[in-house]
């Protein structure tokens, strides 16, 4: 399914540190509403990555293991969707510093790209979502308009097991998919 031959690899990337995160649920979910030939690979190294700094980025510097490794999946991935919380009206740190890491990389440049903020809050994270959106188009990410999604009051949307129980919620993210699905076929 993608450029060779093998199984189209979508990386996961979870805005929240928290184990059992609302947003680490939802990527979860959509694992299985991925077609045979793609298949969903989460990126677990949020934590780990230095906090940026362009001294340690530059030309003579040799990056941090993980920024390696960080770099190294999303050039692997054929497609990234990225599901983030809202902290005080914005897109985490945590997240906001891994994205540092890629700007002047060229990780994201093309990359088919789905963004969802999920919140328990009525606005759904959109203030996050926007705030993620304008560094993802900064960095030339193909982000198509339906496949950017928030979801509000994620809590009362997610069964205990973490499946999503809203079908309302469940339309959306299978829409999600199938766009960046056409997106990746595009590419």
């Amino acid at each position: 399914m993608d450029r060779h031959g093998a199984d189209a690899i979508v990386l996961g990337i979870s805005g929240s540190l928290r184990e059992q995160s609302s947003n680490s649920r939802l990527l979860s979910s959509i694992r299985g509403l991925l077609p045979d030939g793609m298949k969903l690979l989460l990126y677990d190294g949020l934590g780990r990555l230095p906090h940026f700094s362009p001294d340690l980025d530059g030309d003579d510097a040799r990056p941090h293991e993980a920024v390696r490794e960080w770099r190294e999946q999303l050039q692997a991935a054929d497609a990234v969707v990225i599901c983030t919380p809202e902290y005080a009206r914005g897109v985490p740190g945590s997240l906001k510093n891994a994205l540092d890491w890629v700007v002047s990389s060229g990780e994201f440049l093309n990359k088919p790209t789905a963004v969802i903020s999920a919140s328990p809050h009525p606005g759904g994270g959109s203030t996050a979502l926007a705030s993620l959106m304008l560094t993802l188009n900064m960095m030339s990410a193909s982000i198509p308009p339906e496949a950017a999604i928030s979801i509000p009051f994620v809590s009362k949307k997610l069964g205990p097991d973490g499946n999503v129980i809203d079908a309302k919620t469940l339309t959306s993210l299978r829409n999600l998919v199938q766009t960046l699905i056409r997106t990746v076929h595009k590419g």
